[in-house]
């Protein structure tokens, strides 16, 4: 997601602050973060990571925790699927 200008500080806050959720609980595999100087990414991976991640999104009371984040927006969040991976073996 873009970032508007000036809040990657902020956004580092959030990020330090960790999930407001448990990512265990919620049974997701990996959890990771990426800042760039005006892009956010979050990555989920997982067995129905989309069903659990949808579950979080979905929920008023987690859903209100992500309202820190939309004042840092430039734009709507949106999804984005694998098309690629790779993995070295062992």
């Amino acid at each position: 997601m873009r970032l508007r200008e000036g809040t990657e500080e902020r956004a580092a806050e959030l990020i330090a602050a960790g999930p407001p959720f448990d990512p265990e609980d919620l049974g997701i595999g990996r959890h990771a973060v990426y800042l760039g100087r005006d892009l956010v990414i979050f990555a989920f991976e997982g067995n129905d990571v989309e069903k659990r991640v949808g579950a979080i999104i979905n929920d008023p009371v987690s859903s209100a925790s992500f309202g820190a984040w939309m004042p840092l927006l430039a734009e709507s969040p949106g999804l984005a699927h694998e098309v690629y991976y790779w993995e070295a073996a062992g």
